[in-house]
């Protein structure tokens, strides 16, 4: 479950933190080559993660730093100096302090992008801790926090200077470790594949064997999915498992309360399956022990759950029987930014007030079927929009969330909420073979938490229900991010 598009027009405030240096830089001129070379030709480049607070509600937003710090692995990202997918709510350029050339940029969402969206945000102010991540450059530089808005047009929103020379930038290696890295699967240099991180949270040290097959089991199911299964030799997978005090991870609903080492937690936003980790300096002082451009939490969990934020972490329990469907959908989101297709389950995201063109790659608002970002797809005399047995679909769907919630109420055993998802997905098999455009490209209204006004590539997808394979739009945004890390 994930949500990257911010739902309310916001008024913004910035502040200016003196630790690194805070200057706001001029917009580099349209004619100024950006100087990639100087990273690209440096494949041991350190990391660099700057580190910040961002504050906030649907009235205000505020940026203050933290710190800048250099991990203690080199840099094992993609060294195009333009965000070459242009996706996230947020975004972040990386210029030379003087020339104003840019030097790296990328887009992200963010739990605060997440929170603003909920009920809770119009009465209350919260702060998250937030990190960027880049190739350390080879002077001062100035780090622009971007914002996408209505139209999705860009604003600035704060800037801060992060200098190597700098003696407050902080190069320390965090102690204590939280192991040996597992090399799960290793296919070639780190800057040359996408590294993918498992790293295991509420796993005891005398778990360490069950993380290990809990990983393996789920990277199998990862390269078992088109598009992952044809490009597995693209990825190197890596393992952690920093040993917990205790079993498992936070429920508080059931109020059960864990000091796991990544700090991941059920209830997020007040729904029970959303699983987050809140302390992200924690969550990044453990990461950056091993290469990785992307990350799965994997959490030693019964209860089904999940999460995932784009260029962020996904997360997944692993002992559920739904953890390998749950691990790709979620893991759809972080890795490429792709939308929730479902709008008939229970979220915490208030509605949105105006139909933008959404940025995600698999949604779309059809305010221009001429234009439709996937329409090079459809097949000619495939209607725009796509009919489908939308009310039927509704119908059924209400009676299992219905009896879904009713099991939850009287917490029932997990094995009865598996056997209705059970249930629920060998339903929709059935009632998907039957649509009249099965497996055809178009645009299905229903998508994006919401009944009408957005719409979904396909009937069906691993974005929209319990299926086992992605559309056709999906499998391309996939292939795309793919490529923007192996330089294809």
């Amino acid at each position: 479950m994930s949500s990257f598009y911010s739902r309310h027009v916001v008024v913004m405030a910035m502040t200016a933190a003196a630790a690194v240096g805070c200057s706001r830089p001029q917009p580099a001129p349209a004619e100024t080559p950006a100087p990639a070379a100087s990273l690209q030709q440096a494949p041991k480049t350190p990391t660099v993660r700057l580190d910040y607070f961002h504050t906030g509600s649907t009235k205000q937003e505020i940026f203050s730093l933290d710190e800048a710090v250099v991990e203690p692995g080199a840099w094992a990202g993609n060294t195009h100096p333009d965000d070459v997918m242009g996706y996230g709510a947020y975004g972040f350029d990386v210029r030379d302090a003087a020339t104003k050339a840019l030097l790296f940029s990328n887009g992200f969402g963010s739990i605060y992008n997440e929170w603003v969206t909920t009920d809770e945000a119009t009465k209350i102010t919260r702060t998250f801790h937030e990190s960027v991540r880049f190739p350390m450059p080879p002077g001062p530089a100035t780090v622009t926090i971007r914002k996408r808005g209505a139209g999705n047009h860009w604003a600035d929103l704060w800037t801060t200077t992060v200098d190597r020379k700098d003696m407050f930038v902080n190069t320390a290696t965090p102690d204590p470790g939280p192991g040996d890295v597992i090399a799960i699967e290793k296919h070639g240099d780190p800057s040359e594949k996408v590294d993918l991180l498992l790293l295991g949270d509420g796993y005891t040290a005398a778990e360490r064997p069950k993380f290990e097959a809990d990983a393996r089991r789920l990277v199998d199911v990862l390269f078992a999915t088109s598009p992952f299964k044809e490009r597995r030799n693209d990825f190197n997978v890596w393992g952690l498992a920093p040993a917990a005090a205790h079993s498992g991870i936070s429920r508080p609903s059931l109020g059960i309360h864990l000091d796991s080492p990544v700090g991941a937690t059920y209830d997020a936003f007040g729904s029970e399956r959303y699983i987050l980790a809140f302390d992200n300096k924690r969550f990044r002082r453990l990461a950056s022990f091993a290469p990785y451009d992307v990350v799965e939490i994997v959490a030693n969990a019964r209860t089904y759950g999940g999460g995932g934020i784009y260029n962020l972490y996904s997360t997944v329990a692993a002992d559920n029987a739904f953890a390998p469907y749950v691990f790709v959908h979620e893991f759809g989101h972080h890795f490429a930014a792709l939308a929730d297709e479902y709008y008939t389950s229970p979220v915490a995201y208030l509605p949105q007030a105006k139909r933008d063109e959404p940025w995600e790659p698999n949604v779309t608002a059809l305010l221009d079927p001429t234009t439709l970002k996937w329409k090079d797809l459809v097949d000619a005399g495939t209607p725009l929009p796509t009919p489908w047995q939308k009310a039927a679909y509704e119908t059924r769907s209400r009676e299992t969330q219905a009896r879904r919630a009713e099991l939850r109420k009287n917490k029932r055993p997990e094995s009865e909420m598996e056997a209705l998802f059970n249930e629920e997905k060998q339903a929709d098999a059935a009632f998907f073979a039957a649509e009249e455009h099965v497996h055809k490209v178009g645009a299905f209204e229903g998508a994006n938490y919401e009944a009408r006004g957005f719409y979904r590539p396909e009937v069906n997808c691993i974005m929209f229900t319990r299926s086992d394979t992605f559309c056709a739009v999906c499998r391309r945004a996939i292939e795309r991010v793919i490529d923007s890390y192996t330089r294809k």
